[in-house]
């Protein structure tokens, strides 16, 4: 049966998409099958990202490893059960229809807390959830106070987290493997960049999440999402020569695969 990641986050701006697209796309250049979901039924910046790679792949008569994205199956009121909630009902169809077929499936989340997103978190074999390096989005986390040192307690997402943990346990299935990625990092070494790489650090032990490396703010992410690439793309389009800044990027993204630590999956590029 098919490995699922869930790409959450209840905060925009992350870089959720940029990172479901280019996990989904490195285990597709690995040999994996990987189908993709996207639930933000309306802005489907995932669904618009494939869409874009299939175009642009048609028009340079270029043929690479992708994901396939798939659409929640629309259904008729008469298929529900009594008391049963329509998006539960097209988000287990689709599940249950790619998960014999495919290696990963992974499900894109939105950037606020909706009744699919909650429903996706509880299916997570691997949850990952971008945050930002700033005490706003450390917030979605946890509370803290006003020096940001001291913990003071949970906050609602990590909430929902903790609900889809006892959902699964109740249904006698393995635990979630939580993977925090602290993205969009800054280059230069601020006192808060160091406030927060501790405080995560004591939260992880207190609420349970491994930290992985991410990704740091780059113009690259922003000028492949038009032609729906990614940066293990860029060479088999032509960009014989990478720069600095790409290579850089790569390594990240070879990093953040290894730390993901998903079955079956070697690191090979």
């Amino acid at each position: 049966m098919a490995h699922i990641i869930v790409v959450g986050n209840e905060k925009g701006g992350a870089g959720k998409s940029t990172v479901s697209m280019h996990v989904a796309t490195a285990l597709a250049r690995m040999g994996h099958k990987i189908a993709a979901l996207d639930l933000d039924l309306r802005q489907k910046t995932v669904g618009r990202y494939v869409t874009n790679r299939i175009a642009y792949l048609e028009r340079e008569g270029v043929t690479l490893p992708s994901p396939e994205y798939h659409d929640l199956p629309q259904v008729d009121q008469s298929e529900l059960r009594p008391g049963e909630n329509i998006y539960d009902h097209r988000l287990s169809a689709a599940v249950s229809a790619l998960e014999a077929e495919n290696d990963f499936i992974l499900i894109d989340c939105p950037g606020s807390h909706t009744r699919l997103s909650q429903v996706a978190h509880s299916l997570a074999d691997t949850l990952i959830t971008p945050l930002n390096d700033s005490f706003v989005d450390f917030d979605l986390l946890a509370h803290v106070d006003n020096d940001g040192e001291k913990i003071l307690g949970p906050s609602v997402y990590s909430e929902m987290v903790w609900n889809a943990r006892q959902l699964r346990a109740q249904a006698g299935l393995k635990p979630i493997d939580w993977v925090v990625l602290r993205n969009r990092l800054g280059a230069q070494q601020m006192v808060n960049k160091k406030k927060m790489e501790d405080a995560l650090a004591r939260l992880s032990k207190r609420i349970g999440f491994r930290l992985a490396p991410g990704f740091s703010e780059r113009v690259i992410f922003r000028e492949l999402f038009p032609r729906g690439l990614t940066l293990l793309d860029l060479k088999d389009v032509g960009v014989q020569q990478l720069n600095i800044s790409n290579i850089a990027a790569r390594q990240e993204l070879r990093d953040l695969i290894k730390a993901l630590d998903l079955p079956g999956v070697t690191v090979d590029f």
